[in-house]
């Protein structure tokens, strides 16, 4: 934390008894050297350094293709000079920790970080605490401890729009896969959670049948495939769609899928328009993905994590739009919309910055790429 300080500079005060000349030529210099001072020591003060911290590459590309790369061009948009500590654990509760814990020893003035999990955030938080240092959960809720603000989208309205999706577009009496995220982090929990809201009902009715659910650590696709072909055997590949939240683990689904020659032929969803799920729409073997601007969501970090870190705190109140419960407090917070992405509308992720055409179309067959 930077506190401001008063340079005070000497009081020169002439007198006749002493060489009036010299006293003001040292008089002069005295001053000339205590503004250089005071000025390199409000420069140095200016700078400020802000750890972002992100949880795996596994669990969603994401987090070093787009977050990490639009949270650090937002921050010096804002304020060239300052430092960003970008970071990703890997999957790894330790190696997140000691991260957090190397930025702070390094004079990080705010955390901004998306947990691995509840108690590796609550020990984040908690050694954050100890520098008197404010903590920005991140595309997923911090729980359980005291943080100063929370930017993500409505993870659990996520999970409703993908469930919404499979009730709108099966037949009666269709059987539904659930290959769900980590339910070890706030966000695999909310995904579930609001995916569940929607199809509960379909399933209660008769409507729909919940075939086989399983849970996949850390979002990783090779799970994910080895939980899909599971639910296969299981089920003698009687399955017309995959409630999967997001789009890693709707390719190992669709890996699973293709070794049954099943593939475009069952309903699966995803998130997070990475350029692999949107080829797997543009192809047919995904039906859908939900698109997240990432710069939104890095923009807004942005903001408020560079105005705590020059100690204005007042930013939250003005940027927060809602509070959202944590489990031991409200927390001020923003939840941003995000869009449904099928075949028919995969340029928007383009033109919105989300993905490019060339990172898109390659490899694709001659024609199904639309023009651009």
């Amino acid at each position: 934390m930077y506190t401001s300080r008063r340079h005070w500079l000497p009081r020169l005060v002439a007198s006749a008894a002493v060489c009036g000349g010299a006293l003001g030529l040292v008089g002069s210099g005295a001053v000339a050297s205590a503004s250089s001072k005071a000025n390199a020591a409000s420069s140095k003060a200016k700078v400020v350094k802000i750890a972002f911290d992100m949880p795996c590459s596994t669990c969603a590309s994401r987090f070093e293709d787009q977050d990490k790369p639009d949270f650090i061009k937002a921050v010096h948009a804002i304020d060239p000079s300052a430092h960003v500590i970008a970071d990703n654990a890997q999957g790894s509760d330790a190696t997140q920790i000691s991260q957090v814990e190397d930025a702070l020893a390094n004079g990080a003035n705010v955390i901004v970080i998306s947990p691995l999990d509840t108690a590796t955030g609550v020990a984040i938080v908690s050694k954050a605490a100890r520098y008197h240092v404010p903590v920005i959960a991140y595309d997923g809720m911090l729980t359980g401890a005291k943080i100063a603000f929370y930017v993500s989208f409505d993870n659990t309205g996520v999970g409703k729009t993908q469930g919404q999706y499979l009730v709108q577009h099966l037949a009666k009496g269709s059987t539904v896969v659930m290959i769900n995220g980590d339910q070890t982090s706030a966000p695999g929990v909310e995904f579930k959670q609001g995916a569940l809201s929607a199809l509960n009902p379909a399933f209660t009715s008769g409507e729909l049948k919940l075939g086989y659910s399983a849970d996949t650590p850390q979002f990783t696709p090779a799970t994910a495939q080895t939980e899909m072909e599971q639910a296969l055997t299981k089920l003698n590949n009687n399955v017309q769609a995959v409630l999967s939240p997001n789009d890693g683990i709707a390719g190992g689904v669709i890996a699973a899928l293709t070794a049954q020659h099943l593939q475009g032929k069952v309903l699966v969803t995803g998130q997070d328009a990475t350029a692999a799920g949107l080829q797997d729409i543009l192809e047919g073997t995904q039906s859908m993905t939900v698109f997240k601007p990432i710069k939104e969501e890095a923009g807004t970090a942005a903001k408020v994590a560079v105005a705590l870190a020059e100690g204005n705190t007042k930013i939250i109140s003005k940027v927060a739009k809602t509070k959202v419960g944590n489990g031991f407090m409200r927390v001020p917070s923003v939840l941003l919309r995000p869009i449904v992405v099928t075949k028919a509308n995969v340029p928007i992720v383009v033109k919105d910055g989300g993905a490019t055409w060339s990172s898109i179309c390659t490899g694709l067959p001659t024609g199904l790429c639309p023009a651009h």
